[in-house]
């Protein structure tokens, strides 16, 4: 057939993944092989792909092909998360355009609304992977609201509260005003902001002219104040004990109290104390027995407390009252100030601490085998120091809150009978809720009596039972599908929710299966543009990767994310390494054009070919083992450069140059068999990096039976090599390399044949002599016992050799270029010679070292003597 002298990205990558697909190579089911699963980090429902999942996800799918190669049950489980804050914003997004308010619904008529939504447009982050190549279970694909599933994660909530994990009460908790719900701690993202620090005075109850100055950067808080705090041991305040003070344009009286949390020295020394909306607040009211005075609503508008700013804006309180303070004369100054305030990490909206009737975990106890199995390497980290920053939110880990306040979400089992703090049950169902109210209250009920709570949980309560609950463990225990992929083997994610979801992942599997969900844990970098930022489509400036695929490939997408992306590093990305991507393809494409282009006849095989064959097997078995060593250390992008250089330098740059037939000229057959067997064989080893374009090639270089896919084949088998058979080579390569620059510098075309003379001043291999003179295009080679005069030379490994001039030469410009060498040679050698010359160095240094220094040094004095002599030569 003829091969299209162009790859079709578009086309193979088509054909091949619906070949996949019906060949089902990505589905999994228990056998007697050795599982490898990996649970893709569900992204969210309402998500569309973008760079960081491009990262991750490539990542993940080349451990999975690699463990397929290696004949592993590999099983890449899909799916996706239901994110409720996100999810039910888009909803409500979507009603309000066509004339609908969320308040106007039943909120089983919302969640209809919610489920169309997710119907049609939740899966289109997993169609888009597939453009890329991933090889997921499309057959096990996962929604965090399944039926299975949302019973896992109920039967979950149910037993953590019978054994008094989980827990209801008030606390001061994030707020979040645009989705109007709780947050847990870690989704606020504290951020430097530009603010105003506003120093503001209090009239000392009962007195003239007695005033305290405090200082906030929230002066609307001032209505909600309920005491000022001193440190007892600030003398400048010892006359204030049993006084009061005037809140200012309230007119309320407030206690002056005191309590060594105040620092005498931040400010001055002064704080006003506002429970209800400061978490240490909070802290000092219940230990001063304070008022709480909430001034906010749900939606961050002041209430009644707010006095005349009631139903206004926060921050347009802000603004308006400091200008009230400023004219009724009770500002002080007004300073320019940076501040950290919590923002939301779904609506990026300033949060505001509240005090609220909420669900959480006890955590103390979940976290101490996690803590303990992550430290003592039981579960490995790449990077490894990553560790560190687990080790020390685990050890100050916080009661996670996990009631939200919407209808899109596992709506909490909580069923109430009565208005009393203790009247509520929590039971799977509304009659097993009966039975429990029943027997608690000592009544009789019906379910017209008992009201479920209306809070749904955070959708990390579902997604940490991920690597559990996606094969049915908590509810069919022991299932064969449980017992053969748990615990699984990688998790490839990004460092951002490692306690979002790494750490609750872990404190899962330890609670409900005794062991680790995971074996190791890849943490990926952020994706970043040439300026650092991070790519997000507010900045703009992140490409769309479905657009990237289109025009570079999806190998070459492939190869330009992961070339430059160590774990935990963040990556600089860059569409020219997409670009970098798409080429290395077209080399692969062209070398595979080039050998097939070779018609073989009956001849004998030169010399310089069974060299070359010779050579590559080594550096190919020694690269294998580099490349598998990269792969157990976790060094993706490692391991792709090696492949990447063994197939672009040493494949097509010197193995098809030293083995191809003149030009029109036959192949003998040993050769063409010995380099398909090892084009076969990178083909396998870039697999797992360039699916697509490895399976197009695989299929046109030989015929393969029906089900020979490189898909399935055999990763190859790190074999011992000759590393003294590599390093001669790399010696040919310098005087080839040489030769090389002769020409480029005296325009001496490629296909015009020189002579080469060589004079041996040390020991000499010839075992690659051959190669030498067919790479070097040689008419003559030879070794002599005199140095050749009227000659180009250069020297290798203190072996003189010398390429004859031809009719016309600049012998000037060729003593030039040999002083240039000489000075250049002479200040290495001073600067090794210094180093030597340092006995600290001489001393501490390992002796390799030293001796490495030492045959520098000889190396080049011998050198530079073979320079001056032939500069003196052709100055005669």
């Amino acid at each position: 057939m003829e091969i299209p002298k162009a790859y079709n990205s578009q086309e193979a990558e088509s054909k091949w993944y619906a070949h996949w697909l019906e060949k089902r190579y990505f589905h999994s089911e228990p056998d007697d092989r050795e599982p490898y699963t990996v649970m893709i980090p569900p992204p969210n429902v309402t998500g569309v792909l973008h760079m960081g999942h491009m990262l991750n996800n490539t990542i993940q799918d080349v451990l999975v092909r690699k463990a397929r190669m290696e004949g592993k049950n590999a099983c890449w489980v899909p799916g996706t998360d239901h994110a409720s804050i996100a999810t039910e914003a888009k909803v409500v997004q979507k009603l309000r355009k066509e004339g609908i308010k969320k308040s106007d619904l039943s909120r089983e008529e919302f969640l209809g609304h919610a489920m169309d939504w997710k119907d049609k447009y939740g899966g289109i982050i997993l169609e888009q992977l597939k453009k890329l190549g991933a090889s997921c279970d499309w057959d096990r694909t996962e929604f965090t609201m399944n039926p299975e599933y949302s019973e896992s994660v109920i039967d979950t909530f149910v037993d953590l509260y019978n054994k008094g994990k989980i827990y209801r009460g008030i606390r001061m908790i994030n707020w979040d005003p645009a989705a109007q719900t709780a947050l847990s701690n870690e989704e606020v993202i504290h951020k430097e902001v530009n603010s105003k620090l506003y120093h503001v005075r209090y009239k000392i109850e009962g007195t003239n002219d007695e005033w305290l100055t405090i200082a906030t950067t929230r002066p609307e808080t001032i209505l909600g104040d309920s005491a000022i705090c001193v440190n007892p041991n600030d003398a400048r305040y010892a006359n204030l004990k049993g006084k009061r003070a005037i809140v200012p344009i309230a007119n309320r009286s407030i206690p002056i109290i005191f309590d060594d949390y105040v620092e005498m020295e931040f400010g001055t020394g002064c704080l006003k104390v506002t429970p209800a909306h400061d978490e240490n607040d909070y802290e000092l009211g219940k230990r001063h027995n304070l008022e709480t005075i909430d001034i906010l609503t749900d939606e961050g508008l002041l209430n009644k407390h707010g006095l005349h700013y009631e139903g206004q804006d926060r921050f347009e309180v802000r603004k308006a009252i400091s200008k009230e303070l400023e004219a009724s004369g009770y500002m002080v100054k007004v300073e320019d100030h940076i501040n950290k305030v919590g923002y939301s990490e779904r609506t990026d909206v300033p949060i505001e601490p509240k005090l609220s009737l909420q669900w959480f975990v006890d955590m103390k106890q979940l976290a101490e085998p996690a803590l303990e199995n992550v430290m003592n390497g039981t579960i490995k980290f790449h990077p490894d120091n990553l560790k560190n920053t687990y080790r020390h939110w685990m050890e100050n880990i916080n009661d996670w809150c996990i009631s939200r306040q919407l209808w899109w979400g596992h709506r909490i089992p909580a069923w109430y009978f009565g208005k009393g703090e203790n009247d509520f049950v929590i039971a799977k169902t509304v009659e097993e809720a009966i039975v429990a109210a029943n027997e608690k209250a000592g009544k009789t009920f019906t379910a017209a009596d008992l009201k479920q709570d209306e809070d749904v949980l955070d959708t990390w309560f579902s997604s940490w039972l991920w690597p559990i609950s996606s094969f049915n463990g908590l509810t069919d225990p022991g299932n064969a599908e449980i017992k053969y992929y748990y615990p699984t083997n990688d998790l490839v994610t990004a460092p951002e929710i490692m306690f979002f979801w790494v750490a609750r992942m872990i404190m899962a599997g330890y609670e409900y299966m005794g062991e680790a969900p995971f074996k190791n844990v890849y943490y990926t970098g952020i994706v970043r543009d040439k300026l650092g930022r991070k790519m997000s489509k507010s900045l703009g400036n992140s490409p769309d990767p479905l657009s990237l695929i289109d025009e570079y490939g999806a190998d070459g997408v492939r190869v330009g994310i992961l070339i430059s992306s160590p774990a935990g590093n963040d990556l600089p990305f860059d569409t020219s390494q997409c670009e970098q991507g798409r080429n290395f393809s077209n080399k692969v494409w062209n070398a595979f054009r080039l050998v097939k282009s070779w018609t073989v006849q009956d001849i004998e095989q030169p010399e310089s070919s069974k060299k070359g064959i010779e050579w590559f097997e080594n550096k190919f078995q020694a690269t294998l083992h580099t490349i598998n060593d990269h792969f157990e250390k976790f060094r993706i992008s490692d391991a792709l450069m090696s492949t990447y250089k063994l197939v672009w330098d040493d494949f097509c740059s010197w193995y098809l140059e030293i083995i191809k037939p003149g030009y029109q000229q036959p192949i003998d057959q040993a050769t063409l068999n010995a380099t398909i067997k090892f084009f076969e064989e990178i083909l396998k080893i870039m697999q797992p990096f360039t699916p697509f374009i490895t399976e197009e090639i695989w299929h046109l270089l030989a015929d393969r039976a029906d089900g020979e896919d490189i898909i399935i084949e055999k990763w190859p088998t790190a074999q011992a090599f000759d590393q003294n058979n590599i390093d001669k080579f790399d010696n040919a390569c310098e005087v080839i390399s040489n030769i090389r620059n002769i020409r480029k510098e005296n325009n001496i075309a490629n296909k015009i044949p020189v002579e080469l003379m060589v004079k041996a001043n040390s020991e000499m291999d010839k075992s690659f002599d051959a190669v030498i003179r067919k790479i070097g295009n040689l008419t003559k080679f030879d070794y002599v016992d005199e140095k050749v005069g009227n000659a180009f030379s250069f020297i290798a490994k203190n072996n003189e050799y010398f390429v004859p001039f031809g009719e016309e030469i600049d012998v000037e410009a060729e003593v030039e270029k040999l002083k240039s060498e000489l000075e250049y040679t002479k200040g290495f050698l001073a600067s090794v010679q210094k180093k030597l010359s340092n006995e600290r160095f001489v001393a501490g240094a390992p002796e390799q070292v030293v001796t490495n220094e030492k045959n520098k040094e000889k190396d080049a004095s011998e050198k530079i003597k073979i320079l001056e002599t032939k500069i003196a030569e052709l100055a005669k």
